[in-house]
């Protein structure tokens, strides 16, 4: 899944993969304006690819290990890949939904998780949380650090709230494949791990769940949920070291934007 070693960026390489971000970044805004009770997972699949395709880029998880969609989408205690269905998003549902781009040789893949009409407190807390959880690992991210360090900042947010930190699943590498090293686990060691050096990009993404950190994987072999049945929630952004410091190249201001107008 994973090549040997981590390649680092070339500037001019960081702005196409800027570009392969924010695509997936509009893409997620669609998809925030129509996303409610009664609308089904495959319909914004439809609508989410014909955007992508539109922008002179390829959905970058279509054909990924065999995937038959552009968008991943997890409901409630889904936490990642989830195929998308016909069954509509019901009141109260929290829904995970992932994206990615090719773009110019280069991907772009981030995440957000949506809340479907009035969700309960505790859930609405859990994706708070795990939100918070993406950006201490960001401001983890940079030159002088090690990798352990991101993770040891989500795993300790998320586990003073005692939720579970899913240890099955991990954030990337990011750039011509979808899957580069380094690997960016959401939990680890303070001053572990590879140093983070200039020209890095990785896709960090916590995956954090109410209960238990244990999953599972469905009987169609893509979609993993929580072994309790308990919500799961999902952020992801790509994020480039430049100069030393950390520098998101997704955004969430699209999908934030079209969230505040309903």
């Amino acid at each position: 899944m994973f090549k040997d070693s981590i390649i680092y960026k070339t500037p001019s390489e960081i702005e196409i993969m800027r570009e392969a971000a924010l695509i997936v970044s509009r893409t997620l805004g669609k998809v925030a304006q129509e996303i409610k009770a009664g609308i089904t997972p495959l319909y914004l699949d439809q609508m989410a690819e014909e955007y992508i395709l539109s922008q002179k880029a390829k959905p970058g998880f279509k054909g990924q290990y065999g995937c038959p969609s552009t968008l991943l989408i997890s409901v409630n205690e889904q936490v990642v890949h989830g195929l998308p269905t016909n069954k509509p998003f019901e009141e109260g549902d929290i829904v995970s939904v992932d994206c990615g781009s090719y773009f110019e040789g280069f991907y772009g893949d981030h995440a957000y998780t949506f809340e479907i009409g009035d969700v309960k407190p505790e859930v609405k807390k859990l994706l708070q949380v795990t939100k918070e959880c993406l950006y201490l690992g960001i401001e983890q991210t940079r030159v002088g650090n090690r990798m352990g360090d991101i993770g040891f900042a989500i795993q300790q947010h998320a586990e003073k709230h005692g939720y579970g930190v899913v240890k099955d699943l991990i954030g990337h590498g990011l750039g011509r494949s979808l899957h580069e090293k380094p690997e960016v686990p959401n939990y680890g060691l303070r001053g572990h791990g590879k140093k983070i050096q200039n020209g890095l990009v990785i896709a960090i993404e916590p995956m954090i769940n109410l209960g238990t950190d244990k999953v599972i994987t469905l009987k169609d072999n893509w979609t993993v949920s929580t072994a309790d049945n308990k919500p799961s929630a999902h952020f992801e952004h790509n994020v480039a070291v430049v100069n030393g410091k950390a520098e998101i190249l997704s955004t969430f201001e699209y999908i934030e934007e079209a969230l505040s107008k309903k």
